[in-house]
């Protein structure tokens, strides 16, 4: 490549559970660059799991849908001589969590509740149990990915 790797960010962990991943969801989930709302919503969704649940473990089931709806191949578009491929490819650490995080709060969004962290928090729940919208557009991207594993030698 003619250009230098970007430099990392440094993302510092959320001040509730001292977690990094928690505030790259929280970052994700912000609007307009209010991130207090976006915590207010976030922790707000963890009381909610926390109540559904007997073991008062919200933090791991938000974790665990993370991992149920974590893609592990993805398929790119490529023109090869006037046709159009689909070629499933690999997707690196960071991008997987990218994918999970944005996936999960944009099916939240499209749900029917009424604050946003109760959204959240079905769509979280639903995604711990592997059903959902965001755990179908996992199942989707894998689906895709096998049944077009004829074209992988396309790869980049």
């Amino acid at each position: 490549m003619r250009r230098r790797k970007a430099k990392q960010h440094i993302i510092l962990p959320d001040p509730k559970f001292n977690d990094i991943q928690v505030t790259k969801f929280v970052n994700n989930l912000m609007l307009d660059g209010k991130k207090s709302v976006a915590f207010k919503i976030f922790y707000d969704t963890i009381e909610v799991l926390d109540s559904r649940t007997e073991d008062n473990g919200g933090l791991e089931m938000w974790k665990k849908a993370l991992v149920n709806i974590t893609p592990g191949v993805e398929v790119k578009s490529r023109r090869v001589g006037g046709a159009t491929y689909q070629i499933p490819s690999p997707v690196r650490e960071s991008r997987k969590h990218s994918l999970a995080m944005k996936w999960l709060i944009s099916f939240a969004r499209k749900r029917n509740e009424k604050s946003m962290s109760q959204k959240l928090a079905s769509e979280i729940f639903a995604a711990a149990k592997e059903e959902g919208a965001a755990y179908k557009k996992k199942e989707d991207m894998h689906r895709m990915a096998e049944a077009n594993k004829a074209f992988s030698h396309f790869r980049f």
